[in-house]
Formats: structure tokens, C-alpha cells, sequence
């Protein structure tokens, strides 16, 4: 099983990470900490030489720029990039068809290695299209990464969409982790629940938890 980049989250996952051959989404909402669960899991497949995937709107270099702000070092080994500006191939959420092609290319040139995808996120295509639409493109993707030896990890935007959007992307995915903000007196506390993940038992409550360079801390969450 390929490792979440956090040995705290996998071992609240259950397991020694995300399941063989699944497709991951994490909802919460903006600076919560999706993005930097996406960089963990990429940078240690990167770490144990698998082919990693990592498409954004933004550009290679300033995601780059927020790895390293996470004390990942990334001088060495990078991902293969579908971004805006600065990667292997053009990021164009307003073709769909063409990036399905693109994908699923790659993803046939690199069949012989494990492999992690990271979409980052699926927001701005809900926004540019409807929903069936989306739901189909994301049905037949996740439908060929588990043809291979691979997990896909996508991320989307909390309040952006309204509920109907949000329940019906969790019933595309093999796992689903929520990040939300709680009131806490003065301050706002993240905290984390594994909403379903496949082959674990559900697991109803929250945690706390906070991300740093040296990495994630998970602990129960008391009111």
C-alpha cells in the first residue's frame, strides 16, 4: 500500500497508506492543509522511485515554492507536471477530452512502475462544467488508473459546491478524508475525520491535527 507521506495518517487510515489501486479525496475548505496532504504523498512516492503525476492550475514553479515551505526538497527528484505553466504538458481544464488523452498516454508509458496521481483540485472543473460531466470524466479516469499499479489523490474545495455536488464526488472515491475548522474559542482548531476509506471500518469522530515541516500530528479530539 502506498504511504500517505504521514506515518500518523496511516496509521489512523488503518493500514500502511491509501489502498492499492484507489482513487483518494480530501474535502475541506481553503488553507487547511489538502494541498500539503498532496505534496506528502507525492514527495514519498517520489522518495521510493515511483512515477509520480502531479496536475494543477497553478505553475510548476509555485507549487514547488509550497513544497519547499514544508521542508520537502525536491532538488533531486520532481514530479511529471500537468500545470498552467512550466511543466511536460499543458493543464487545460477547459478541454476535458484532451486531457483524459493526455492521462491516460502517461499513464500507459509508465504501466511498468507504481504510480501516484495528484489532482489538485477538482473545484475549478466543477465551476467551468456540469456536473455529469464532470462525474463521467472522473468516473472513466479512475476506471483506467486502476488498471495499474496506482492511487489517484484529488482535493476540492468545502462551500464551494453545494451538498448534492459534494455527496455524489465522495461516491466516486475509494476513500474520503474531511478537513474542517472548528470554532474553538478565540481561535479556529483544523480537525480531521477518514469519512470512508476502502477495506477499513468507518470511523465516525474527529481529530485534531496540525502539519509542520517535521510533519503531521494526529491526536483525539476533545471538546
Amino acid at each position: 500500500m502506498p504511504s500517505s507521506g504521514f506515518a500518523s495518517l496511516d496509521k489512523l487510515i488503518g493500514s500502511d497508506g491509501y489502498p492499492d489501486r484507489s482513487a483518494i479525496l480530501v474535502i475541506g475548505p481553503p488553507g487547511i492543509g489538502k494541498e500539503a496532504l498532496g505534496y506528502r504523498f507525492a514527495y514519498s512516492g517520489l522518495q521510493q522511485g515511483e512515477f509520480c503525476l502531479y496536475a494543477t492550475t497553478l505553475t510548476a514553479r509555485d507549487v514547488l515554492h509550497d513544497i519547499k515551505a514544508f521542508g520537502l526538497d525536491t532538488s533531486e527528484k520532481v514530479p511529471f507536471w500537468f500545470s498552467s505553466e512550466g511543466g511536460q504538458m499543458k493543464y487545460d481544464i477547459n478541454d476535458l477530452s484532451n486531457l483524459s488523452f493526455n492521462l491516460k498516454e502517461v499513464l500507459k508509458k509508465n504501466a511498468d512502475r507504481r504510480i501516484r496521481v495528484v489532482i489538485d483540485s477538482f473545484s475549478p472543473f466543477l465551476m467551468l462544467n456540469p456536473p455529469e460531466t464532470i462525474y463521467k470524466f472522473l468516473s472513466q479516469l479512475i476506471l483506467e488508473i486502476k488498471h495499474y499499479d496506482a492511487v489517484l489523490f484529488g482535493t476540492i474545495e468545502e462551500g464551494m459546491h453545494v451538498p448534492q455536488v459534494i455527496a455524489a464526488m465522495q461516491q466516486l472515491f475509494d476513500g474520503v478524508i474531511e478537513l474542517r475548522f472548528f470554532e474553538d474559542g478565540l481561535r479556529l482548531a483544523p480537525l480531521l475525520r477518514v469519512r470512508k476509506m476502502r477495506g477499513a471500518p468507518p470511523e465516525a469522530g474527529y481529530y485534531n491535527f496540525s502539519i509542520s515541516r517535521s510533519g503531521m500530528e494526529i491526536s483525539a479530539y476533545v471538546k
